[in-house]
């Protein structure tokens, strides 16, 4: 028999009939598992010296309640982690943020430390998210997303992909096959003159130098105003178009989609 006891912030239950009922249960019990126990509450003094009791700390309690093998979760979503920090912040619980976004114990966990991410970080996942709905991966299966690199780092340490661009993609339709890469970046507003780069020269290197020694074509998709997950405008721009954009920026407006929200075709890559 597991007996689960919740934490609360006073305690709960008192009075001489819940601790009779506790002590009914307990004496029928052959091995109590305790999740947690109230030091101020009376099941912890019904426990002291009994035999067969097992006493799991923070960490092994959560993952105790996960399965043996826990089912595989896509990457989470921009409005996942919305709802997430949102509950975190209210101080709901864990219990009420799995049963809100079907994750699991340690998935919940793992992602309340991974996400106090800044602002802007949180923006480019989201426009990343959109640019990808824009492939209809699930529906015609003539796109597949091979690669979607997330930039990792420890301290100073960077591994070399986060110079790369965010998505690779190959497009298959009968013998017609191609791969191609695909960095997301959006901007809320863009001035009429660049007094500053639109895109850091260095970051262009290396996407120029990625497409060489890859042998891959890379497109910027740069979005601009509204929000990152709706922009008002949209470009598909070239990466050896960059410095003569960065020059005249006229130029931009040949890149501009007439319709922001429109399905890709393999065209606009190739």
């Amino acid at each position: 028999m597991l007996i689960l006891e919740l934490q609360r912030d006073e305690p709960r239950g008192a009075g001489q009939t819940p601790r009779l009922r506790n002590q009914f249960i307990m004496q029928m019990a052959q091995h109590i598992v305790c999740g947690y126990v109230n030091k101020n509450g009376s099941i912890f003094s019904i426990l002291a010296g009994a035999k067969d009791v097992l006493y799991l700390d923070q960490e092994n309690m959560i993952i105790a309640a996960e399965p043996l093998i826990a089912p595989s979760h896509q990457r989470w979503k921009v409005w996942e982690d919305k709802i997430l920090l949102r509950m975190f912040y209210e101080d709901m619980g864990l219990h009420a943020i799995k049963k809100r976004l079907l994750r699991t114990y340690i998935s919940v966990r793992t992602r309340i430390r991974a996400i106090t991410l800044p602002e802007e970080v949180l923006k480019g996942r989201e426009f990343e998210d959109f640019v990808l709905e824009l492939f209809d991966l699930n529906e015609t299966k003539t796109y597949s997303l091979l690669e979607w690199r997330g930039d990792k780092s420890l301290g100073e340490i960077r591994p070399v992909s986060n110079t790369y661009p965010d998505f690779v993609l190959e497009y298959k339709e009968g013998r017609r096959k191609k791969k191609f890469a695909v960095e997301c970046k959006w901007r809320a507003s863009i001035p009429k003159r660049f007094t500053q780069p639109l895109f850091e020269p260095e970051q262009i290197t290396h996407y120029q130098e990625y497409a060489v020694e890859k042998a891959q074509k890379v497109i910027i998709i740069l979005g601009v105003g509204g929000e990152p997950s709706m922009p008002e405008e949209l470009y598909l721009i070239t990466i050896d178009a960059i410095s003569q954009i960065q020059s005249k920026p006229s130029l931009l407006k040949q890149f501009k989609r007439e319709i922001v929200d429109k399905w890709f075709s393999i065209d606009e890559f190739t």
